[in-house]
């Protein structure tokens, strides 16, 4: 028989949304470090910040025995699996593509996160999976997809009209597949790690963001060494392994590791047990906000009319996704 899903009350659901939120402020951050360290390659961008993530989840692992000792072999490997794809190639795609297209473009793409992990969700044939968290039916979805999808819209037109240059074309083209790519992987993430945690009901979310942290440490530890090799091999010379700005890398490294990376994926391990996953997509909107906020703070200025109205269509759409409930299957 499948597992049920917890019932959802209000205050479950509000609470959740609550932590999805505080992920979004959080996730926020790494659309900033790119753009303040622009000389920076992406490869040594990713790999740092979740060098970063590893070594500050050890000591919590160690403070978090017992439930560390409670994760199996297969649970070690899907973190594993999660940190690869969600973490380190999520990042270095991201990270890459706002270095080559600027900032709107790739926020832009990443901005379609909440319609592509909802239709993604709502898509899937699993008979377990539908059975355990029900469907979110079509057409009460839709009002809050289109808010989203038309908000998104607004922001990025006016964004694109504002910040896009006459540069290089095939540039741009790049950011923009890289930014695909980035989608790619955040669409797979949150819709694989909801369903472990939800399966495993009573784990504790922060053990399993702990856990992704300390699976992530020797792949990024591999991907920092193959970067130093390749680097000399080919005679660049970008000052390994700290750069041209070593205090502002260590320091934004360190930052994002801990903020955006163990105590975001705390926040959004946290929203996924309370949200179904279609739902818990949109909320991804909030990181798309804050990285729009966070924009606007380092040029010092307020946004456009056209971008202030896709932000409120945004904010309503979000709102209006908190009204719907999945329907029961079988």
């Amino acid at each position: 028989m499948p597992p049920k899903a917890p019932a959802r009350t209000p205050a479950a659901m509000w609470t959740g949304t609550l932590f999805a939120l505080a992920a979004g402020l959080l996730w926020g951050l790494v659309f900033v470090a790119p753009l303040l360290l622009p000389q920076y390659p992406a490869a040594l961008l990713s790999c740092a910040r979740y060098l970063a993530f590893g070594v500050i989840a050890l000591p919590l692992a160690l403070l978090d025995r017992p439930r560390m000792r409670s994760l199996t072999r297969a649970d070690w490997l899907e973190a594993l699996k999660l940190s690869a794809v969600g973490n380190l190639l999520y990042y270095f795609c991201l990270a890459a593509a706002i270095q080559r297209a600027g900032g709107p473009l790739p926020t832009m793409i990443i901005g379609t996160l909440p319609v592509v992990i909802a239709v993604t969700s709502n898509l899937r044939r699993s008979a377990v999976i539908r059975a355990r968290d029900g469907r979110l039916p079509w057409r009460r979805l839709a009002p809050s997809l289109i808010l989203i999808a038309v908000g998104i819209a607004l922001v990025n037109h006016s964004e694109w009209r504002t910040q896009g240059d006459g540069g290089d074309p095939w540039r741009f083209a790049a950011g923009a597949g890289l930014a695909v790519l980035a989608v790619a992987c955040w669409t797979w993430y949150p819709i694989r790690n909801a369903d472990w945690l939800r399966t495993h009901a009573g784990r504790s979310a922060r053990a399993w963001a702990t856990a992704q942290g300390v699976a992530t440490l020797p792949l990024a530890t591999v991907g920092m060494g193959l970067y130093w090799a390749w680097n000399h091999v080919t005679g660049s010379a970008f000052e390994m392994p700290l750069g041209p700005d070593p205090a502002r890398f260590l320091g934004l490294m360190l930052a994002i590791g801990l903020l955006a990376s163990w105590v975001g994926t705390l926040c959004w391990n946290e929203a996924s047990q309370r949200l179904p996953p279609a739902l818990a997509g949109q909320l991804i909107a909030f990181e798309t906000l804050a990285a729009l906020t966070y924009a606007f703070l380092l040029r010092g200025q307020a946004p456009s009319a056209p971008t202030a109205a896709g932000i409120a269509l945004l904010v309503a759409g979000v709102l209006w996704a908190l009204r719907v409930r999945p329907a029961r299957l079988g």
